[in-house]
């Protein structure tokens, strides 16, 4: 299997498997399917620990209102009485004004962030360090647990308003926003490696050979971006070690030059006649005065 490292900009974001056969464009959907479905339980996560916190998500038109501005127009929650969490509710008001603050009981609240934990840790970047490979069964895997969490805290459901309902059935409405410009549609994506694009034409052998035991650090962007910048020669650990090594190196030399003990040139290391009389054989002899 050829092992891809796939990097958007300078961040990596997963390892994933594929086979040298597969063509660019179904290659360039899977990563492209992959990076949005990451983005998508990011945005999840995200907004059930707001729901774990401060409840369901008000109506539209009571959203950023006070108590007082509500009162005054006469708007009423209709769902707050629909969605109540399992347990009974605790209230916390949300200072934002995005939810009711009625919150989840403290075992409920634990069931969600729980589960939002181990979501992340599905998707985390931190796999690529772990050499764990992700694919698309494992970000359904994340979607599922969190749905579930959820009907478990609302099994009667959350508002139709509500995000992370509209998450759920891919009905969210993410323009004018920053979580918009971060989604790569799959029409729009592209692949390098090398400096090079890969053509949606082509097949990955067209460009790593037939040697299924390759791994390539590919990078994905949108269309029209250009050419992404070239990987760095070195990592950054690799720079941080020779600076580390450079620095010691410095310090030793000044340490020499400050000494002015010269009794070093007596050592064994610093006769420069050793390799000679090592080659003659007479490396051991010792002279003795008459």
């Amino acid at each position: 299997m050829v092992l891809l490292h796939v990097k958007h900009g300078d961040e990596s974001q997963f390892l994933l498997e594929t086979t040298v056969s597969v063509s660019i464009e179904d290659l360039t959907q899977q990563i492209a399917k992959i990076y949005n479905g990451r983005l998508k339980i990011q945005r999840i996560c995200a907004e059930v620990e707001s729901l774990a916190e401060h409840g369901i998500f008000l109506p539209p038109n009571m959203q950023g209102l006070t108590d007082e501005q509500i009162e005054e127009l006469k708007l009423k929650d209709e769902w707050a009485e629909k969605c109540i969490p399992s347990g009974g509710s605790i209230f916390k008001k949300d200072e934002i004004g995005r939810r009711n603050g009625h919150a989840p009981n403290e075992k409920m609240k634990q069931v969600l962030k729980a589960t939002v934990e181990e979501a992340k840790a599905l998707i985390s970047k931190k796999q690529v360090q772990a050499n764990v490979c992700v694919n698309m069964d494992m970000v359904k895997d994340a979607l599922d647990q969190l749905r579930g969490a959820v009907m478990i805290v609302y099994p009667m459901g959350l508002p139709p308003y509500d995000p992370i309902k509209m998450e759920f059935e891919d009905k969210e409405d993410l323009s004018g926003t920053q979580a918009a410009l971060e989604i790569i549609e799959e029409s729009e994506a592209q692949l390098w490696w090398a400096a090079k694009q890969l053509k949606r034409t082509n097949q990955l052998s067209d460009y790593v050979g037939k040697n299924e035991k390759t791994k390539i650090i590919v990078k994905m962007q949108k269309k029209g971006q250009g050419a992404p910048a070239r990987e760095p020669v070195i990592s950054n650990e690799e720079h941080k070690q020779m600076l580390l090594f450079y620095h010691k190196r410095q310090e030793e030399l000044k340490k020499l030059e400050e000494n002015d003990d010269d009794s070093f040139l007596d050592s064994e290391w610093a006769d420069s006649q050793a390799l000679k009389r090592h080659f003659h054989g007479v490396k051991d002899i010792k002279w003795r005065p008459r």
